[in-house]
């Protein structure tokens, strides 16, 4: 009882906050500030590691939004080996109102690519095949994909409901920089609120010159500062 309740702890605050415009956005669950999980996301690849023993209170992955009120219909994603799926991780975590699906690599068969790497799909016909977990139904409210086992994990080609998941490109709106948002953008990464907003006013014709950003497309979200 107690795992199941730190999971769903993980579920609900792995995210940052003021994220809102990205869809799929690195973060940590750190409560206790170990400093040992890790997500990054660069070249198309969503980078996550724990660095501390499995039963640590601790998970590194990204949340998946834009998809509140939908139903669940598919979702996958491409390991770099088969030997990255240990055990439930990575997994997908759909919250519904019909409850919480935890939805492990080690649920369905994969699919072993030319180059090595393993596509895990996650519908009705593949998870029907191992029938160990129940079909996500009821509305979605949050979704998200991680790693809470000690170990690295390289998610590449991340789809749910038919869509590819991948950061936002900077924000949409002024809003989308404040209460900590400018953190979660990683394609531009800024250093701060005011940059943020900087390359929004710059990219919406309110600015004048380029604004100053860091082109690097990784970042490690805060440590125990993951909540919605």
């Amino acid at each position: 009882m107690r795992k199941v309740l730190l999971l769903l702890a993980a579920v609900v605050t792995l995210s940052v906050t003021g994220a809102a415009a990205a869809t799929l956005v690195p973060g940590v669950f750190d409560p206790g500030s170990t400093g040992c999980p890790v997500a990054t996301f660069a070249s198309g690849v969503l980078h996550l590691e724990k660095n501390c023993p499995t039963p640590t209170n601790a998970s590194a992955g990204a949340d998946i939004t834009g998809f509140t009120g939908q139903t669940f219909g598919s979702a996958a994603f491409t390991l770099a080996n088969v030997s990255q799926c240990q055990g439930g991780s990575p997994r997908f975590d759909v919250v519904t109102s019909d409850g919480t699906f935890f939805l492990g690599c080690n649920n369905v068969n994969p699919t072993v690519n030319g180059d090595g790497t393993a596509t895990y799909t996650f519908d009705a016909a593949s998870l029907a095949v191992l029938n160990q977990v129940p079909f996500p139904t009821g509305t979605i409210s949050a979704v998200d994909v991680l790693i809470d086992v000690q170990g690295t994990a390289d998610l590449t080609n991340i789809t749910f409901n038919g869509a590819v998941q991948t950061p936002a490109l900077g924000p949409t709106k002024k809003s989308d920089c404040k209460k900590g948002g400018w953190k979660s953008f990683t394609d531009p990464k800024f250093k701060n609120q005011g940059q943020c907003v900087s390359w929004f006013n710059h990219h919406n014709g309110h600015g004048k010159g380029k604004p100053s950003t860091d082109a690097s497309t990784t970042t490690q979200h805060g440590k125990g500062k993951g909540k919605k």
